[in-house]
């Protein structure tokens, strides 16, 4: 009885018909092809990559300033007003990691996986380095005043509702209470972590001055007097609060505008 052809490049000793059970004659034929451009798995897709280390990155420093965040209000019920003295003792370490890291978002904007203005970022940013890292970091007697605490209540305060939507965002998660949130606090909060950061400088001219901390002779007689430079900065410090205002108030119009027409067509 015919059987039919048997199958191309049979190997020897394998029957012409397959029994029942067995693969397919495609299937066979698949076998012996050589597979071709697999597609990759979602979760390593360069989209799914980059919103996993946003997220990741978000994380890090929610959890960090969380942490800063309940660490003082423990101490401050626990202990009063002494706590605030020590403030900078007890959790500066972690505040100045964390305002190290943010340097990374400059780097996110710029290579383009984060949507934001670079220049207004890169004020924001300077602030807070030159604040923490030049004015308080360098002047112990500065580091026991009560502005130190006050300006690390504000900064906290920011960065939390900013990182939790930014976290929240990634993965498509939006609620109205938090986005509404994020755009407002600004307003109050901001002019007064200005206003912090001015009086902690007037505070630290005192000690730059006694002890000349950052003040060098160049040549040609020439020198640079840091108590100068920062009276300098102080007042662009306003000017540049008047541009950095305007911009995430011109954002929130515009991220408010969105988010009311996006809620009318639902």
């Amino acid at each position: 009885m015919w059987r039919g052809p048997a199958l191309p490049h049979a190997p020897a000793g394998c029957p012409s018909e397959l029994p029942a059970g067995a693969p397919s004659r495609t299937a066979l034929e698949g076998w012996r092809r050589p597979a071709g451009p697999m597609a990759l798995p979602a979760w390593l897709q360069p989209r799914y990559r980059k919103n996993a280390y946003l997220f990741i990155y978000y994380l890090i420093q929610f959890c960090g300033h969380s942490w800063i965040f309940t660490n003082m209000t423990v101490r401050f019920f626990s202990f009063g007003k002494d706590s605030m003295v020590d403030t900078f003792y007890a959790i500066g370490l972690v505040m100045q990691l964390c305002q190290s890291i943010s340097l990374l978002e400059l780097l996110h904007i710029y290579v383009g996986i984060e949507s934001n203005h670079l220049l207004p970022r890169l004020l924001q940013l300077t602030e807070r380095i030159i604040i923490l890292f030049v004015v308080i970091t360098s002047q112990e007697e500065v580091q026991e005043k009560y502005v130190v605490c006050v300006l690390f209540i504000f900064w906290n305060l920011l960065d939390m509702v900013r990182y939790t939507n930014s976290m929240l965002s990634v993965i498509g998660i939006s609620y109205d209470v938090l986005i509404w949130l994020n755009q407002t606090l600004w307003m109050p909060i901001y002019p007064l972590c200005v206003l912090a950061e001015a009086f902690a400088i007037y505070q630290s001219l005192p000690y730059f001055e006694s002890f000349g901390t950052y003040s060098t002779k160049l040549p040609f007689d020439l020198s640079i007097y840091f108590p100068y430079v920062l009276k300098i900065y102080l007042m662009m410090l306003f000017i540049g609060m008047y541009f950095i205002y305007s911009h995430l108030y011109s954002e929130r119009r515009d991220v408010l505008r969105v988010f009311s027409f996006k809620k009318k067509k639902m």
